[in-house]
């Protein structure tokens, strides 16, 4: 039997020889359509159909919309994840920069932005891809930066210093306020790391 749009739908589980397949077909399919079109206008059956499976598959594997989105942006986010290293990797003194110039990093590079891109203006445009995105934040990322902090307040600082860094990309990525979206990367850095720094290990 197929598993295309159009034939014939597939009773309970497909073989485990073709589930990875199909799974990761989706989460690509989830990635493009809420890239493309944000939370709002993205559906399972679009995503089904551009995966080129049953909209039941989307379901089965995933369950709701809202499930497919936040299975989808965990991949997309996992270069983001890198930050923590990239704090704890060197002295104290010197996070500000490292974290800023991490980031910046991650938004240059077309490939990671794109991705990042379709986060952030999906959780603008909608409160349950917002939820999603402040849930993945806050669990996978502020907590293990605050961890590696090792002072007080260490989650508020983390917070702040994250707050720092994506109204920036906001501003540069997303709304491309000028000049601000035109700047050199290594002058945005050279002026923001310091103020990341103090979120970070300031009085």
């Amino acid at each position: 039997m197929s598993d295309t749009v159009g034939g014939p739908r597939r009773r309970g589980r497909p073989p485990r020889t073709e589930s990875a397949g199909t799974r990761d077909r989706i989460l690509a399919a989830a990635r493009e359509e809420f890239s493309e079109r944000g939370y709002e206008k993205t559906s399972v059956r679009g995503i089904a159909k551009a995966a080129g499976v049953d909209p039941a598959l989307v379901h089965h594997y995933f369950g709701t919309k809202e499930q497919v989105f936040e299975a989808a942006i965990e991949v997309a986010f996992a270069p983001v994840l890198g930050a923590p290293e990239a704090i704890g990797d060197g002295p104290l003194d010197g996070v500000g920069e490292r974290l800023t110039r991490f980031f910046f990093g991650l938004w240059e590079n077309p490939a990671t932005r794109t991705p990042l891109l379709a986060i952030v203006r999906s959780a603008l445009n909608n409160e349950t891809a917002a939820a999603v995105f402040r849930r993945l934040i806050a669990a996978q990322l502020l907590r293990r930066i605050a961890a590696r902090l090792d002072l007080p307040d260490a989650e508020l600082r983390a917070e702040l210093a994250a707050a720092q860094l994506v109204g920036c990309a906001v501003l540069r990525y997303v709304i491309k306020a000028e000049p601000l979206a035109s700047a050199d990367p290594d002058r945005i850095i050279a002026r923001l790391a310091p103020v990341v720094q103090g979120h970070l290990t300031g009085p």
